[in-house]
């Protein structure tokens, strides 16, 4: 054992005695201490990873990177994962991907089509818009806040090319109907899996059911790691295709560091370069640099073994919310799972009824006055945002089920930081306000 060895052992025991100094249990007090919607959960093991990695000071992706994608995949399911920055990113590269011309005819061209959900988050949209297709956007149903599955068909156009759902707040979409549908059109599914990591449907895993999956790990989600997102999928070329994207558009698969994996770095000839340019230097994709760095891993990969117990809390939180708050359905549409799953929630959505003596927005500024966290349901009706007042799109009907969510929908925390005192305390607010109406 080095000094330096001895050095870094020292240095993590001082970390974890550091966080339980720096990070002590507080007291809850009802109207004084905040109730927050999300945030992180974590423990000295993942201070001490990142400290770890920080004392490679390997600055980009590493050691810690490349433990972290083989056992998210088997989290998940799946075969391969690839990390990225963000979940957005994450949404772009899986989108960017079907672009390329190595995937021949199925390759996804400027003006197709690719049926998306009006009510959710704008990254699940826009990389379809970025990369220069057309969203076609069907409804959102209440109480699950998923895609209206029976809409999907009369979406569908001879330039239909892909499916991008996201399983919203982590209760799953309905995948039967979706991936029959994919089957039957030949079309590429995404599923949008960055509010729903450890939830199944039928199960099995969401997540495995599309040609590829995304994930995200920013503080509100499952796991974190700061910033931080995976693309997965068990195919091979798409695999490929995603680390090129990712990895400045370039046609070398050498990890960081690494050079001539394929023991041909100067004999390619690709393109109109010269024969024998260097691997490391060519670009089959007009790419991006979405890496993450191996610090943001090491966190991670902590995380990671306490996804199990993060969901099964999160599923108790949600649990505790809806027996609380059952008696108030005369005023509030209380969230369901979509039928066959097993959801790994990210929050409790509630809808406000439409003849409720209050308004959504009454309630929820009643929740911010008592120092509870609560969240619209991100864009609401996303047609309706300033952003894409000038994108082309189609639309299945008149999108009324997003415009309710839009209007009358919000929804409070489940994380697993949430105490029972807490729970307690969010839920006999929000039955005084109803009660008091």
């Amino acid at each position: 054992m080095t000094r330096a060895d001895d050095l870094r052992a020292r240095i993590l025991d001082l970390v974890a005695e550091y966080y339980c100094a720096a990070f002590p249990a507080k007291d809850f007090v009802p109207g004084k201490t905040h109730v927050p919607v999300s945030g992180k959960v974590f423990d000295a093991s993942e201070l001490q990873h990142l400290v770890d990695a920080s004392l490679d000071f390997w600055l980009t992706t590493g050691r810690f990177a490349a433990r972290f994608e083989p056992e998210f995949a088997r989290a998940m399911g799946m075969q391969y994962s690839i990390l990225v920055n963000s979940g957005s990113s994450a949404d772009l590269l899986a989108i960017s991907c079907l672009t390329s011309p190595k995937l021949g005819e199925r390759r996804l061209k400027p003006g197709d089509e690719v049926i998306t959900v009006a009510a959710g988050f704008p990254t699940t949209v826009n990389p379809i818009i970025q990369n220069q297709l057309v969203p076609v956007f069907v409804d959102a149903t209440i109480p699950t806040y998923n895609a209206d599955v029976t809409q999907i068909e009369e979406a569908y156009s001879e330039r239909t090319r892909a499916v991008i759902f996201a399983h919203m707040l982590g209760n799953p979409f309905d995948l039967d109907a979706v991936a029959d549908f994919a089957r039957k059109h030949d079309l590429w599914l995404i599923e949008d899996c960055c509010d729903a990591v450890g939830a199944s449907y039928g199960g099995e895993k969401v997540g495995t059911f599309g040609d590829l999956a995304t994930a995200s790990f920013y503080p509100a989600h499952q796991i974190t790691m700061g910033e931080g997102g995976c693309v997965l999928t068990n195919q091979p070329l798409l695999k490929t295709l995603v680390e090129s994207f990712r990895d400045w558009g370039r046609d070398c698969w050498c990890d960081p560091g690494k050079d001539n994996t394929c023991a041909r770095r100067f004999e390619w000839k690709l393109g109109e370069l010269p024969h024998g340019y260097d691997h490391k230097y060519t670009y089959s994709h007009i790419g991006y640099n979405l890496k993450a760095t191996d610090m943001q891993a090491a966190v991670g990969l902590a995380q990671l073994q306490k996804l199990p117990e993060f969901v099964e809390t999160r599923r108790r939180n949600f649990q505790i919310l809806r027996e609380s708050l059952k008696d108030l359905e005369e005023f509030l549409i209380l969230p369901e799972a979509t039928p066959n799953t097993e959801p790994s929630w990210f929050g409790f959505p509630i809808t406000v009824r439409a003849e409720a003596p209050f308004t959504r927005d009454e309630l929820v500024r009643r929740l911010d006055m008592r120092n509870i966290g609560c969240r619209l349901l991100f864009g609401g009706n996303l047609v309706c945002q300033p952003a894409y007042k000038e994108v082309e799109y189609r639309i299945v009907g008149d999108l009324s089920g997003s415009s309710a969510i839009m209007e009358r929908s919000f929804w409070i925390g489940v994380f697993p930081g949430l105490t029972q005192e807490m729970l307690d305390y969010v839920a006999a607010t929000i039955s005084e306000f109803c009660r008091g109406r």
